[in-house]
């Protein structure tokens, strides 16, 4: 009667190993998310609102006199306005705007409509026509810091900033003609070059707090100016 070979160095009855792919390894390990080094460590407050804690604060105080730490003035919010009235007859552009106002901003914009019916304009109830997004906290101090370190440098033929545009409530807005001065929009994927509002809310309701809180701030003013005082 045949008997079965047996291998040597192999023990009976037991199961053969499963040999390791060359490129994937085990089943599953490719498949696990990587992790970077910073993830699990806090995260770190924007700069500038630290520089404004520390720094700009005290000058402020120290300026107009202010001793109660609550009449200081700060930063609020800031608010980023686009309308697109080619909106009326192509929709789809309002579609990249939004893309491109939540890049810049990291946060996702609100769809503006329209308040009432405009027969000139074709413009109806409720159609969309911009797009704005309001930030606060720390997206609103990266924001600025990011608006005046890096965009502003890159507006052509840039003299400083006018001191007449505020509102005389302690808010200023100014107009910006194209939106590739920001860095994280990428001019060959720029279907339309279109402007926004840009809006920088603040808790005074004097405009010379405001002009001397945002010009600590980094905010480039020309010096030749005096702000418009506004009388209600």
């Amino acid at each position: 009667m045949a008997t079965k070979e047996h291998k040597p160095g192999a023990a009976k009855g037991a199961p053969e190993k499963k040999s390791k792919s060359s490129k994937g390894g085990e089943k599953g390990n490719s498949m696990l998310p990587s992790q970077h080094k910073g993830e699990k460590l806090p995260v770190q407050p924007p700069r500038l609102r630290d520089y404004y804690v520390q720094t700009v604060r005290a000058k402020l105080a120290a300026q107009f006199g202010l001793s109660n730490v609550h009449e200081i003035p700060q930063l609020e919010k800031i608010v980023l306005n686009v309308g697109m009235g080619e909106a009326i007859k192509t929709p789809k552009v309002l579609d990249t705007v939004v893309d491109e106002l939540a890049v810049i901003s990291g946060q996702k914009p609100v769809r503006k409509k329209a308040k009432k019916s405009i027969a000139n304009f074709g413009l109806r109830q409720g159609q969309e026509v911009g797009a704005s997004v309001t930030l606060r906290g720390a997206r609103m101090w990266e924001f600025l810091d990011r608006f005046v370190s890096t965009a502003l440098p890159r507006v052509r033929d840039f003299r400083g900033l006018s001191t007449r545009s505020f509102d005389g409530r302690g808010n200023y807005s100014m107009g910006v003609k194209e939106q590739m001065i920001f860095p994280e929009i990428n001019y060959d994927q720029v279907e339309q070059i279109h402007g926004m509002d840009i809006t920088f809310v603040t808790t005074t309701t004097k405009d010379d707090q405001a002009l001397a809180l945002l010009r600590e701030l980094g905010m480039p003013f020309r010096g030749d100016e005096k702000p418009v005082v506004v009388t209600h």
